[in-house]
């Protein structure tokens, strides 16, 4: 028989790859571990909140990403120049991409301090 016969090769693939197909659907997505901080963050006047679906709220407005840097510039007029901080509380399945976005459009706005909210150890508070 000078010819190589693929066809058990080719079944045992197709069983793997159905295997292997099973067990993308039925893994779970890892649980993000609880930050805590033992010192509270400076306060500062302007925060920012950034939800799961990644709609951001500076201060009282919602605002979209393009909109961030002349709310920030603003707010940022608004206090007169004398905070340098921003708190960002954002939830855990928000976007890391549209938090960035979020830092860098407060440093365009001369907001160079930034801190992330979380929840004070020991304490059922977040700051």
């Amino acid at each position: 028989m000078s010819t190589i016969n693929i066809t058990p090769f080719t079944d045992v693939l197709l069983v793997l790859l159905i295997i292997f197909i099973i067990l993308a659907s039925v893994t779970k997505e890892p649980t993000l571990p609880n930050a805590y901080n033992k010192h509270r963050v400076i306060p500062s006047q302007i925060v920012v909140l950034v939800d799961a679906k990644d709609n951001i709220q500076i201060g009282s407005n919602t605002v979209t990403i393009q909109q961030a840097a002349s709310a920030f510039a603003a707010l940022a007029s608004a206090t007169g120049h004398n905070f340098k901080s921003v708190i960002i509380k954002a939830d855990p399945k928000a976007d890391y991409g549209t938090i960035l976005q979020v830092m860098n459009a407060a440093k365009s706005a001369g907001l160079t301090k930034f801190g992330l909210a979380n929840h004070i150890q020991g304490t059922g508070a977040t700051q």
